[in-house]
């Protein structure tokens, strides 16, 4: 059995083949229940969550995840998801690889990301605020410029100094990246935003934002989390990952929906659909678009899949 580091998941999981492999995955379809979710009581933290995440083609491929949330590990300059992921030859069953779950997480949800914006966000965005400085935030720029002409990205976060860091980031390899002091400044001159924090709170006003612009919420993964308004839900046409995974979890739904403010059927499409050609994507320049994930297993074993067959030499 094969142990694959994050340093290798990452140069394996070059950008336009993992968002490819999601493309086949969500097109085929694969069997993947509901992950299971259980929060985890921490002594004098912010509670933390477990997550098991099983997936299987038939015959193929069978995968798990099993990682740790805890919030408060950005404190200590540590990444807040950690854990590992057991990819199994389908037939047998026998193990063939484990894989850093964190650094697997990291690409494959940014990955996601940007395989919906290619059907949502415009052909011509070019302009990306990233809201959050962890890891995502320093996944999600290099995601989206796979797909979208990205040539300027500002980066807000609570703490100056880590949107600094991942300005920084983005500059050490050319790009045009500074901080964004206002958020509603950044809003309103973004094509495309991203977010990626574990905000309990609306950071994201729906009275901020332009027409044309396509939202990204990759983070706000619990029923009470939220990254956005109501307004911002009523306003926009509402994509997901999954819908049986947002309507179970993702509270910048969920949230709305209690306030009478969203219904489940204002889902327009999920990535699936989205993949097989079942929905258009974005209608017109001036429509808003919103993507909502929580994350799919269906997505890990995919990306895990990809990273073992390039590592043993079997594609291309």
């Amino acid at each position: 059995m094969q142990f694959i580091p994050a340093e290798q998941i990452e140069s394996l999981l070059d950008w336009p083949g993992v968002i490819e492999a999601l493309r086949q995955m969500f097109s085929a379809g694969c069997a993947a229940p509901v992950r299971h979710h259980h929060s985890m009581h921490v002594p004098e933290q912010t509670d933390a969550t477990l997550l098991i995440m099983p997936a299987w083609q038939p015959g193929r491929y069978n995968g798990v995840k099993v990682v740790s949330v805890y919030p408060d590990n950005a404190s200590r300059s540590l990444p807040s998801i950690m854990g590992s992921y057991l990819l199994m030859e389908g037939s047998s069953g026998a193990p063939l690889a484990c894989l850093d779950a964190g650094a697997l997480t990291a690409r494959r949800t940014t990955a996601a990301s940007a395989l919906a914006a290619g059907y949502l966000s415009r052909t011509d965005s070019s302009k990306l605020l990233i809201v959050g400085s962890g890891r995502l935030a320093k996944n999600i720029g290099w995601a989206h410029r796979a797909v979208r002409p990205i040539t300027e990205i500002r980066v807000w976060a609570r703490n100056p100094d880590k949107a600094a860091e991942v300005a920084a980031h983005y500059r050490q390899s050319g790009l045009n990246a500074v901080v964004e002091t206002q958020l509603a400044a950044g809003v309103a001159w973004a094509d495309l935003i991203s977010c990626c924090t574990m905000s309990e709170q609306p950071l994201v006003q729906g009275a901020w934002v332009k027409p044309g612009t396509h939202i990204d919420l990759m983070g706000a993964f619990k029923p009470h989390m939220r990254e956005t308004d109501d307004a911002l839900i009523q306003q926009a046409a509402i994509f997901a990952d999954t819908r049986e995974g947002v309507l179970a979890e993702a509270g910048d739904l969920l949230i709305p929906l209690q306030n009478g403010h969203f219904k489940a059927q204002d889902i327009q499409a999920e990535l699936a659909e989205l993949t097989r050609g079942q929905h258009p994507g974005r209608r017109d320049n001036q429509q808003i678009t919103l993507f909502k994930s929580v994350g799919a297993s269906l997505e890990d074993l995919a990306a895990a899949v990809y990273c073992y067959e390039k590592s043993s030499g079997r594609t291309t």
